[in-house]
């Protein structure tokens, strides 16, 4: 089966007993979706008491214009509910926020301590800010309870430094684009054991539907794309990608 490692079924323009069920006649077993924020927690909750095959995530983009920020308490309660596998999506994020952003930083900081006490992986975004990034992870102790670097849009250098601190790299629709020649050699090159797929959806939808409304029934596409990259077969890269998402997320419902 194909597992998705990254999606916000409660951002897709239908209802969530819909998605799910595209997914499974796509051949997708499991889905984590990811929060983004504290508001829609409840939301995602829900779905995932609904659907042993759904799991979740508790967190805030580090975009998210919260009007408050939770406690470092606040995301270990949430963070130790049995339907939630990791934290996040967390990180940091210079292409959308300006100025002094301080803020974004001691926000990454709140995951990762909640993270290390949840025992729970974490969920990592980053754009323009990969340096930064991972400094905060090395100094904070991330590898504690390691994580993925989610969509992942860097050189091989930043994975090769992510995968040191425990992490694994999980590429989503853009692996597809034509003109992502260089993060498709990054994506040839990552060890097997540290590989996942996701979607993003509603976000970032592969080719042949780039552009429009993207959901977990598409991951087969990024996984068919990958394995061409990789020179191996689709049923190889649905085990690999799925073994490795419940060795890394171990609190997820395996069916």
């Amino acid at each position: 089966m194909l597992v998705d490692s990254h999606c916000h079924i409660n951002l897709i323009d239908q209802p969530a007993s819909q998605t799910i069920e595209e997914a499974h006649q796509s051949g997708v077993g499991h889905m984590l979706c990811v929060s983004v924020d504290m508001e829609s927690f409840p939301e995602i909750y829900k779905i995932a008491q609904k659907n042993e095959d759904i799991s979740i995530s508790v967190g805030i983009h580090p975009n998210s214009s919260e009007t408050k920020e939770p406690t470092i308490d606040q995301l270990i309660d949430s963070g130790s509910l049995p339907e939630v596998v990791g934290i996040g999506e967390t990180g940091l994020d210079y292409f959308r926020s300006e100025g002094d952003l301080s803020w974004q930083k001691d926000r990454f900081i709140s995951h990762i301590t909640a993270a290390k006490i949840c025992k729970k992986p974490l969920i990592i975004h980053t754009r323009q800010a990969k340096e930064d990034t991972l400094r905060i992870l090395k100094e904070e102790g991330a590898d504690e309870v390691g994580g993925v670097l989610h969509c992942f849009t860097e050189d091989w250098d930043t994975a090769k430094k992510g995968i040191d601190l425990g992490f694994y790299i999980s590429f989503s629709g853009i692996i597809t684009f034509p003109s992502a020649r260089d993060l498709q050699q990054v994506a040839a090159k990552i060890p097997a054991n540290r590989l996942l797929i996701e979607t993003d959806s509603p976000y970032l939808a592969p080719v042949p539907y780039r552009g429009k409304t993207n959901t977990p029934a598409y991951v087969q596409y990024v996984a068919k794309h990958i394995a061409e990259l990789r020179k191996t077969s689709l049923s190889c890269i649905e085990d690999i990608t799925t073994e490795n998402f419940f060795s890394l997320f171990t609190h997820a419902a395996k069916h």
